[in-house]
């Protein structure tokens, strides 16, 4: 620790959320300089992997996928889909990246239920076990499918700001990418970051505060995009066998070694549904090691309704 450290906030908008990097450094200068690093590195995956942007490298997989030929990829992308594969083997196929086709019918700023067939049909071209990849080479089997990213990369985003800052010798601070939490290190007098969870029901009400020196913080839940029809709430996390929101929990939090860690598993526990809580007991919170990766605590929200 240098004695001069001064706090240093920096804001900004990526992913579709508003963000924010705190940390320690001796001046100005050197924090500008890492906080420049790590939004440019934030930008740059949103730039290649964002399903939003027509000239995302993710927009060029997906216009391969409709015709089910292969395209070359980088060992970055190679990466992220090994990462999806575990997560989809964990979850007995529910988390899959090749699901969010699902939001062709599902359409949350109209709130109006698709229609059922329109949604068995999209299923046809749902399932990760249609497409292969290696020797930096992407293949889908099918035609007509996409994958999708959006699920995994804010939290690897996270991390990967973590060690820009560390690799800059900045070990206090905290990254916060739209909720998605990862700790640089405790405050230089080693007291911890407090961080809020938003209540699932009210936005504007703090539903836990957790104390975190180390670690990684991200939550799922079926309140960012959702829709409210005859008193049911349908959220944006869809099961990628039936093609419907999943129901029973409201919210996951779980707190990591890794960001990325963190927010598959609330993900995957919100996808099981009534055996969600079940699922994150199995993996003996205490001492599961997920690739190396410690699992620290979980906070569910159990309320239903909307």
């Amino acid at each position: 620790m240098r004695f001069n450290e001064l706090p240093f906030v920096f804001t900004f908008t990526a992913m579709g959320s508003p963000c924010e990097l705190q940390f320690y450094a001796p001046n100005d200068f050197i924090a500008e300089k890492i906080a420049q690093q790590i939004m440019a590195d934030v930008y740059r995956l949103e730039r290649k992997y964002s399903r939003y942007r027509p000239d995302s490298f993710l927009s060029k997989i997906n216009q391969v996928a409709k015709s089910g030929g292969s395209i070359s990829i980088d060992e970055e992308t190679e990466g992220l889909l090994n990462y999806a594969q575990t997560c989809y083997e964990l979850s007995d196929g529910l988390f899959d990246i090749t699901s969010g086709i699902l939001r062709q019918a599902w359409r949350f700023d109209t709130n109006v239920l698709p229609d059922d067939k329109q949604i068995q049909t999209l299923l046809k071209k749902v399932g990760l076990q249609y497409i292969r990849w290696g020797n930096s080479t992407l293949t889908f089997l099918q035609a007509g499918m996409e994958i999708d990213f959006g699920g995994i990369v804010k939290e690897y985003a996270a991390d990967r700001a973590m060690t820009l800052c560390l690799n800059s010798d900045i070990s206090h601070g905290i990254v916060n990418l739209g909720g998605d939490i990862k700790i640089i290190g405790a405050h230089p007098d080693g007291s911890a970051w407090r961080v809020g969870i938003q209540h699932p029901r009210n936005k504007i009400k703090v539903w836990k505060t957790l104390k975190l020196k180390s670690g990684a913080l991200a939550s799922s839940g079926d309140y960012e995009r959702c829709m409210v029809i005859n008193g049911v709430r349908y959220g944006h996390i869809l099961n990628a066998k039936t093609g419907y929101p999943v129901k029973h929990l409201a919210a996951v939090s779980v707190v990591a070694d890794l960001c990325v860690v963190a927010g598959s598993a609330s993900t995957i526990a919100m996808l099981k549904e009534k055996d969600g809580e079940r699922w994150l007991k199995s993996l003996d919170l205490q001492n599961y090691t997920f690739k190396n990766v410690l699992i620290r605590d979980v906070r569910l929200f159990r309320g239903v309704g909307a």
